[in-house]
């Protein structure tokens, strides 16, 4: 049987998810009130209740870890999410740098029937518009090979499967260099002075992107 949760706790649960690398390893408390933006202290509380209803095992000082009911918990509001992106990009035509916060607003709706109707209207896609995996009614996720474009060699080409931040002012940026989600990309040179990144996209238009965005663009590699 799924427990009710609160959003707060759903929300909790979705952090502990995304900072323990999918689940697999544990979260202290400090990282987890970084990214709830709040105290040590409320962590600390929540982290108890969310014990008690045995979806994460914590210990004080040593973190949280997912237990199952609490993984599949996560992985069903990520869902929603992801679904809920594709919907607003795909159907109302908002951009892929305006539906983040809308969705997390959306990912909180209880019905189950909602959500498979919302998943098969929109074909049951398998990546949401920034190249993110959408779990599957079971939890499963179909997973890509990927690397970031900060750890290929030059001369390394790939298609772009993934923007690993969905910050809109990152998005805006890829936009006017029109580098998107099936881009190919081929790393032409990597300066030693800051790391930064020459690219080619698309064969077309070469630009330099700092160290920083070449983190976030994952490339699945090609021949060249």
């Amino acid at each position: 049987m799924i427990q009710s949760l609160s959003l707060t706790e759903e929300n909790y649960l979705k952090a502990i998810y995304h900072l323990s690398g999918n689940g697999k390893e544990s979260v202290n408390t400090n990282a987890l009130a970084e990214s709830m933006n709040t105290t040590p202290a409320s962590v600390n509380d929540m982290m108890k209740k969310l014990s008690n209803k045995n979806l994460i095992g914590y210990k004080k000082y040593k973190g949280a870890t997912l237990l199952p009911d609490g993984k599949n918990s996560a992985l069903r509001v990520i869902r929603k999410h992801r679904l809920w992106e594709v919907f607003l990009v795909q159907k109302l035509n908002f951009k892929w740098d305006e539906v983040h916060e809308i969705a997390e607003q959306l990912e909180h709706i209880k019905s189950p029937l909602l959500v498979e109707r919302l998943d098969t209207f929109l074909g049951h896609p398998t990546i949401d518009p920034h190249g993110d995996p959408i779990p599957d009614a079971n939890g499963h996720i179909k997973e890509v090979v990927k690397a970031p474009i900060s750890e290929l060699e030059q001369g390394a080409v790939g298609i772009l499967v993934n923007v690993s931040n969905d910050d809109p002012a990152l998005l805006q940026h890829l936009d006017k260099l029109k580098i998107s989600l099936g881009s190919r990309i081929e790393v032409v040179e990597r300066l030693d002075f800051d790391s930064s990144v020459s690219i080619k996209v698309d064969n077309q238009n070469t630009h330099f992107i700092s160290n920083t965005t070449s983190e976030f663009l994952m490339l699945t590699l090609t021949d060249k």
